[in-house]
């Protein structure tokens, strides 16, 4: 797609070191999509938690997406969305029915079994962001780390004949779980050696362009 930097198709405010920012980075260049101004939102100065960035998103979450008629869009799922909508070309949110829903299921499961726990186990039972982190129950994030752990065997089980966890084609489902586990990396965990299905997966996606968006 043509790249104007002075017109931008519209803005992305995130973290960049975030997993959730990192999902629509890794959309956006499988799309193919590069006219975008990211802006970068200094989380660990609690900036996400005053204005003018509250006015953007009053949950104080980052990814945001801004279009050019300052209407802004949170939630990364709404964001691919919009994204897909617009450009329907190398769909990643399927293109049947049927498809839709698998996708959607996959994601959804990816989501709250790898994604959540990981994310809670990062806030809760380890340092986390520091002075930011308002609460913390090490023994919450130690239980989520187990949730975890049993959702990684559970998919290495289910990627035993499959390359992509929704379909033959590489989907938002397998985005969610790219950075899930990077997520866990950057927390010191990897995937056991054990689960082979997972780790041809993993050493497949990883070789993506995308995947260093």
């Amino acid at each position: 797609m043509t790249n104007n930097p002075d017109h931008p198709d519209f803005t992305i405010h995130e973290f960049s070191a975030f997993a959730s920012p990192r999902r629509v980075r890794i959309f956006l260049a499988e799309k193919g999509i590069s006219n975008v101004n990211y802006q970068q939102v200094d989380v660990l100065a609690g900036e996400h938690r005053k204005h003018p960035f509250l006015a953007k998103n009053p949950f104080a979450t980052v990814p945001v997406m801004e279009l050019n008629d300052a209407t802004c869009i949170s939630e990364t799922m709404a964001i691919c969305r919009y994204i897909e909508e617009m450009h329907p070309e190398n769909p990643l949110l399927g293109t049947t029915p049927l498809n839709k829903a698998k996708i959607e299921m996959w994601q959804r499961r990816i989501e709250h079994t790898l994604f959540n726990t990981i994310a809670t186990f990062f806030h809760h039972a380890t340092p986390g962001l520091g002075e930011l982190e308002i609460y913390q129950n090490k023994e919450w994030g130690q239980v989520n780390k187990t949730r975890y752990d049993d959702a990684l065997v559970q998919f290495d089980k289910y990627l035993n004949d499959k390359d992509y966890f929704a379909g033959d084609a590489f989907s938002v489902a397998d985005i969610t779980a790219i950075c899930a586990i990077g997520l866990a990396e950057a927390c010191g965990l990897t995937i056991p050696d054990e689960l082979k299905n997972l780790n041809r997966w993993h050493q497949n996606v990883s070789t993506r362009p995308s995947f260093n968006a």
